[in-house]
């Protein structure tokens, strides 16, 4: 199956009160987490990723997608196109809350070979990392990188996705935090 990325200003950075169905996107990677009362899904997709965070009762989702992805407005309680940078946070009923920034930064070629050769040498170990095809305008393709940092009061989320067609690193830091 051919996996390369889609480009960067076909994306989108939403976030969700509720949980949305895999089927909706082209998974690459499932990690599933559990720790001081919460629970975690975590996926690398086509184009991004999805997390899913469920704290007694609660569900939160963080979605990297394209815009031309069909999902449901309904409960949406962040929506951006990713260019810049930007921060929001939201706090939650029962004192959960959630804090997110994102950065899409130019990089040239010497700047993804020095992206890949960072996030490949730990990545076999601490994150997922996934590799897209190259679609042919570079010899590097795409890379999707995800680290996740638990603790018993909140979870945190680091992700890196490149985009060598567009010149692009997105960079998206998410916190989830049970309440105090």
């Amino acid at each position: 199956m051919l996996t390369v990325r889609p480009k960067i200003a076909e994306l989108v950075y939403q976030f969700y009160g509720r949980s949305l169905h895999p089927e909706l996107f082209e998974i690459q990677q499932t990690r599933r987490i559990s720790r001081g009362g919460y629970a975690a899904t975590i996926h690398i997709t086509n184009s991004g990723h999805v997390v899913t965070w469920t704290y007694e009762g609660l569900v939160l989702t963080e979605v990297a997608a394209a815009a031309s992805q069909p999902l449901p407005q309904r409960r949406r309680l962040m929506s951006y196109r990713l260019h810049g940078s930007r921060s929001d946070a939201v706090d939650c009923r029962g004192g959960a809350r959630f804090e997110t920034a994102f950065s899409l930064e130019p990089a040239d070629k010497e700047k993804f070979a020095a992206y890949e050769q960072q996030l490949t040498l730990p990545a076999t170990r601490e994150g997922m990392l996934q590799r897209f095809d190259a679609s042919g305008r570079f010899e590097l393709g795409a890379l999707s990188y995800i680290a996740v940092d638990c603790r018993d009061k909140a979870m945190r989320v680091q992700s890196f996705h490149t985009f060598p067609d567009d010149g692009a690193v997105l960079k998206i830091q998410s916190v989830f935090r049970t309440p105090k």
